[in-house]
């Protein structure tokens, strides 16, 4: 165990300020994470080192688009989660887990994640799977070491960290993808009581810090899945930038969501055209084929095919479109 960052005493407890739950977490117990627990009026981090995963993933499949495409990155991540959603994939790890599960894992110091990431020759790690904020310490040393050799650093997120995470990982984040999907409504009944305004401030503070960002949209039949709601998030998308990628994506039954049915194509499709008529430069339709290729707006130009986690850099020269010379709204490895 790690002593954790982010909290202060209270006279009930102590107060996690990690995520914007801001937990209130009495003497040997855990917050809603239930990673981080109060041991002798301390916070401590019971997932530290605590790596569940050592996967090499195609960038795309977080799914960042727009930053360094066609490279590969390492997952890192562990038990736990800040949300409670009902159509958890990851449901397993985040939610059905003990503490003696937790024991059991050998401990993998961010010098051996890293160590792995270049063994591997990926370009970059990953915190995925679970959500990063609630094993930020880990995340914070393993981003400063990966960022000493080179590697960049993304998060995949449901965005509901405070500032004060925020401006610590500042230094050491390049990218990342977070989940903004339905209304309030949608937030507080599916995903755990959770105050969707909470997200959105972060969004802007993350755009506003110029560090990338994609968001991704979970259509969850009969629950978020109305046209008032793609427009409402296309929007949100404009408020901030035309040029921020929306990726629309399928939900599957899964956990406590299991009776729904699977998303349509055609209403992924659907949400995908009523976001561009809106304005928004680049929407992607999850897994639909030739629906997650990358255009130029200028010209229509071809920038980058994909074809599921299969992308190659088509239309793209020294940064530029190869047709018409717009500059192409991607972060590009030096030998792009």
């Amino acid at each position: 165990m790690k002593e954790a960052l982010f909290w202060e005493k209270e006279e009930k407890g102590i107060k996690c300020n990690a995520c914007k739950r801001h937990c209130l977490i009495p003497e040997e117990k855990t917050g809603f994470c239930k990673v981080r627990k109060n041991i002798d009026g301390k916070l401590f981090s019971l997932v530290y080192g605590k790596n569940l995963t050592s996967e090499i993933d195609p960038i795309e499949k977080k799914p960042l688009f727009h930053f360094h495409p066609t490279s590969k990155v390492l997952g890192v991540s562990t038990f736990g989660c800040n949300f409670a959603c009902l159509m958890c994939q990851n449901f397993h790890i985040s939610k059905e887990f003990n503490e003696e599960a937790i024991n059991n894992l050998p401990f993998v110091s961010p010098e051996k994640v890293v160590e792995q990431a270049l063994k591997e020759k990926v370009e970059g790690i990953a915190f995925t799977y679970t959500e990063p904020t609630i094993f930020i310490e880990y995340a914070l040393d393993v981003m400063k070491l990966a960022k000493e050799n080179g590697l960049f650093n993304v998060f995949v997120s449901n965005g509901y960290m405070t500032k004060e995470v925020l401006e610590t990982a500042k230094k050491y984040l390049d990218a990342i993808n977070i989940d903004l999907k339905g209304n309030s409504e949608f937030y507080k009944k599916v995903c755990g009581n959770v105050e969707i305004d909470g997200v959105k401030e972060n969004v802007e503070w993350l755009y506003k810090n110029k560090i990338h960002l994609e968001l991704t949209y979970l259509i969850v039949p009969s629950y978020n899945d109305k046209k008032e709601f793609f427009e409402q998030t296309a929007d949100f998308v404009l408020s901030l930038s035309d040029k921020i990628p929306l990726h629309f994506t399928a939900f599957y039954p899964t956990y406590k969501l299991d009776f729904l049915p699977r998303t349509s194509p055609l209403l992924v499709r659907q949400a995908k055209e009523i976001a561009e008529k809106k304005g928004v430069k680049y929407v992607y339709a999850g897994n639909l084929k030739e629906e997650e290729n990358s255009y130029c707006p200028n010209c229509k130009n071809l920038l980058i095919s994909r074809l599921y986690f299969d992308s190659k850099i088509k239309g793209i020269k020294n940064g530029n479109c190869i047709k018409c010379g717009k500059k192409a709204d991607f972060v590009l490895a030096k030998h792009s």
